[in-house]
């Protein structure tokens, strides 16, 4: 009895096993690795992300030491490691989607790799110098915030946004998927989900930010405020001839400066929201709103839109 049950698990095991090899079912959820390909790997891109964020805020994270006569090695040497762990990230990301016989096109790919990387390590100044207009945003605009310190040290919105310019400056240096994993890391820490692509201005600020969704195509001007639950989505997609989405197309919308938009808003579509403008809080919007708009819920639950409203 106890025989013909063992064999009995292994014929289910052997059945299974056979089931999970047959390539033709496997489709598109396997990956197919040629020899001396290397994968992305989201620890390494952690420690990577990390390690920008001590370039960014020296003093703030990590170890490095922000004496003056020591502040030049340490950062020489950060930056050269950050350099060094990009090349290989990006290599894996190129290599991740090529189509071609990975061995004769990996110098190549090397090449390419250690290009974009020194671009990004020259693009450092710049996105420290925005990243500054954001802990600026946010503390000017949190009553609760007590330096800015603080809110480096402790808003998830600084790092999720941190992680999106990262993400997004590795995206217009046309690199795929890392700029993906790298947000989507940020998304899986803060519950912030902003997607790499998004144009996004300075003095940029998120308060609370749980629940937030900005989408790819979206454009977002300066001096802009998002509270918790706010998305910035697509209303519908259109799809091709065998009824699949069609990629890439404006389809999220554009807010313009100096709007603030509060909780649990939903703005949906390829339309504008125009500059000075206010959204309240558990609006639904799809519809193009002009300039010192501003939309509350009355009473009876229903939107009152107030134009001109000189916010």
């Amino acid at each position: 009895m106890k025989e013909h049950m063992e064999n009995k698990i292994r014929k289910s095991i052997g059945d299974a096993v056979q089931k999970l090899i047959d390539i033709s079912a496997v489709g598109e959820v396997a990956h197919a690795q040629r020899a001396g390909e290397p994968m992305p790997s989201t620890e390494k891109l952690k420690i990577f992300v990390e390690k920008v964020r001590q370039i960014i805020f020296p003093g703030y994270f990590g170890p490095i030491n922000f004496h003056p006569t020591s502040f030049h090695y340490h950062m020489g040497v950060l930056v050269d490691e950050v350099f060094h762990l990009l090349s290989e990230q990006l290599l894996a990301g190129l290599c991740f989607v090529c189509d071609k016989e990975f061995n004769s096109d990996l110098e190549s790919r090397k090449a390419e790799s250690e290009s974009c990387a020194s671009k990004f390590i020259a693009a450092l100044p710049r996105l420290r110098e925005v990243l500054i207009t954001d802990v600026e945003a946010a503390y000017l605009g949190d009553p609760a915030a007590t330096s800015r310190s603080e809110v480096i040290f402790c808003y998830p919105a600084i790092r999720a946004i941190s992680s999106y310019r990262i993400a997004n400056a590795l995206h217009k240096f046309g690199i795929p998927l890392i700029p993906r994993i790298i947000t989507e890391m940020a998304h899986s820490e803060t519950g912030i989900d902003i997607h790499p692509e998004a144009t996004i201005g300075p003095y940029f600020a998120i308060d609370h930010g749980t629940g937030i969704v900005i989408g790819s195509t979206t454009i977002i001007g300066s001096n802009v405020k998002l509270y918790q639950g706010v998305t910035l989505g697509a209303k519908s997609f259109s799809l091709d001839e065998s009824g699949n989405p069609v990629k890439g197309i404006p389809r999220h919308p554009i807010v313009e400066d100096n709007v603030v938009v509060y909780s649990n808003a939903s703005i949906l579509g390829r339309i504008t929201i125009g500059h000075d403008s206010v959204i309240g809080g558990n609006i639904w919007i799809t519809n193009d709103l002009p300039p010192y708009s501003k939309i509350v819920q009355n009473k009876a639950k229903s939107a009152e839109f107030i134009f001109g409203a000189g916010i």
